[in-house]
């Protein structure tokens, strides 16, 4: 029987969050697994669409996002958030509002290679003094002290660091691991 977990990646902008929300999305799939996606970025406009960038909104955004992952994870979903969420004490709120079935994978990356692979050119134009209160730039990223998981992604691959995260939810009896197919005999 399926069990429900709530993935909730973090990281600075550009750190590979929803790239690798998608293709662990796509490796539950290819077993059967139902799997939510929630990525920070689509939230925001269609969820949260109400919502600016203040820290009481930012908070907020996250709280919505936390609920909707809690209802998934009691209905067996695997739902995976993408989302920044820079602060602490409201990624611990996410924790408690989910409960048990949380893992928090922090996706580890460097402002400087953050900054490189920016496509929307959001930390040039911080950077410039054209956007203000930008997470990591001029408003703070409070790192998670104890996360499950710590993806390094400017070491590892995409796919190494989706293969890390699909093995700590086999690990954890969330999923099962493949099953090695049986030699046909030959007769």
């Amino acid at each position: 029987m399926d069990r429900g977990v709530t993935v909730w990646f973090t990281g600075l902008p550009s750190s590979g969050k929803t790239t690798i929300a998608h293709r662990v999305e796509a490796a539950l799939k290819e077993r059967g697994h139902k799997v939510e996606v929630f990525d920070g970025d689509v939230i925001r406009k269609q969820l949260c669409s109400d919502l600016g960038f203040s820290k009481e909104d930012r908070d907020t955004n996250i709280k919505r996002i936390a609920f909707v992952c809690k209802l998934m994870t009691r209905n067996a979903v695997v739902a995976i958030a993408a989302a920044i969420s820079p602060y602490r004490e409201t990624r611990d709120y996410a924790r408690k509002e989910v409960g048990k079935d949380f893992i928090e994978v922090y996706v580890k990356c460097p402002l400087e290679v953050c900054t490189k692979r920016d496509v929307k050119g959001l930390y040039k134009k911080a950077l410039n003094g054209e956007i203000k209160g930008f997470t990591g730039v001029d408003d703070p990223y409070e790192e998670p002290l104890h996360p499950e998981l710590i993806l390094h992604t400017d070491k590892e691959t995409v796919e190494e660091s989706t293969q890390r995260v699909v093995q700590e939810l086999e690990k954890r009896g969330y999923i099962q691991a493949p099953r090695p197919m049986a030699k046909q005999s030959r007769q």
